[in-house]
């Protein structure tokens, strides 16, 4: 079997006509969860409106048009014969401007970093870590009414964690890089998880989450996440009641020991703006999945700041063609051209190098042999 784009040219034709034949059964059996799940949902939304659960966007009043914006970011590493280049990019993307805004922002609108490296395994841990730094750096340049953020409001204290971790002694430009910067890395994601400005409203978009905070409290199976049902329950304009995410995790920021005593205050209000942090669930149109929004405390709790992110959410959820806000769908899109670009930005320096090197110009062709590629987001 074979398409026209060859998609099936390399299987086995026996392999292929199991996988097939397996996947077929697959399809029986998420027939049966989604028929239960049909039978159900009437019941399940009616207990969640009976338990005040869910509302209605109307229910949060009228604001002005806010200003958005979406950030996002990627990273690839190019397995070369000789060294590892490597490249990570943030950008920050402007949702659908209303009409009347006049305010512009001035450049940047990325942040960039491209090296070369040793052969090292510690290299993508820590320069995803850069990459998700760059991010926030961007967030809070941003002079919007509405700042989403691609992935979990706790993601950076993973990320940096991990990176902290493989930093001690190490002699990669990556991790000199990102040590360099932690503290402003730090200040930005301090900004961020408190909210404490009026005119800011951080949120976070986590496109796959496992999360059940709702399906505990409503005794939900475990089955399903909470995002999978309340797609199928909720109808157009209505949200859930925002609630604590109410992790039991220890999060903590392991500070390297040299900037230990200095930044422990400011890792201090991170962790306790985490413990705080909440979360709903909301479905702008019928065409879309509900959307899981992370968001600060200070946000959750304030009727008029909560209405501004359902407002901007909804203004930025306009196609069916795109199954999340345009800013972003858009910033997406743009930085995961970064791992097809890299090849690309090889050859440039390849070519750079063979123009001045006095030796057999395969010794460069060879060093600048590119075998895998690694990316993520």
């Amino acid at each position: 079997m074979k398409n026209e784009n060859g998609l099936f040219s390399d299987l086995p034709a026996g392999l292929l006509e199991d996988i097939i034949e397996k996947t077929a059964e697959v399809g029986e059996g998420l027939l049966s969860e989604f028929s239960q799940m049909l039978a159900k949902r009437s019941s399940m939304r009616a207990e969640l409106r009976e338990k005040g659960i869910v509302i209605s966007e109307q229910a949060l009043g009228l604001v002005s048009t806010p200003t958005t914006c979406a950030t996002d970011g990627s990273y690839a590493i190019e397995r070369l014969l000789s060294i590892d280049l490597v490249a990570a990019a943030a950008v920050v993307v402007e949702g659908i401007t209303p009409p009347s805004e006049k305010r512009h922002w001035q450049e940047p609108r990325h942040e960039t970093y491209v090296e070369s490296e040793v052969h090292h395994a510690d290299t993508g841990t820590i320069l995803r870590a850069l990459m998700l730094g760059n991010e926030l750096l961007l967030a809070v340049k941003a002079p919007h009414d509405l700042v989403m953020l691609d992935g979990s409001l706790f993601l950076p204290t993973i990320y940096f964690n991990q990176a902290i971790s493989k930093t001690t002694g190490s002699e990669l430009k990556t991790a000199k890089e990102f040590l360099a910067k932690l503290e402003n890395y730090l200040e930005a994601y301090s900004v961020v998880v408190a909210a404490e400005r009026s005119d800011r409203q951080y949120i976070a978009l986590p496109k796959y989450s496992t999360r059940r905070e709702i399906g505990e409290v409503m005794g939900w199976p475990e089955t399903h996440d909470d995002r999978a049902l309340l797609t199928q329950i909720l109808e157009p304009g209505e949200l859930t009641k925002p609630i604590p995410v109410g992790t039991d995790e220890p999060w903590h920021i392991g500070l390297p020991a040299n900037v230990q005593e200095t930044l422990q205050p400011l890792t201090g209000n991170i962790i306790n703006a985490l413990k705080r942090v909440h979360v709903f669930y909301y479905k702008p149109n019928t065409w879309l999945p509900a959307l899981r929004v992370e968001l600060p405390q200070a946000i959750a709790l304030n009727d008029s700041r909560l209405a501004v992110v359902v407002q901007g959410l909804r203004n930025q959820c306009t196609t069916g063609s795109m199954l999340e806000p345009y800013p972003i769908y858009l910033a997406d899109r743009m930085v995961k051209a970064l791992a097809h670009a890299l090849p690309t930005f090889r050859q440039i320096a390849t070519q750079r190098l063979a123009e001045s090197y006095k030796g057999d110009i395969s010794d460069v062709f060879h060093a600048m042999h590119g075998y895998r590629s690694e990316s993520g987001v």
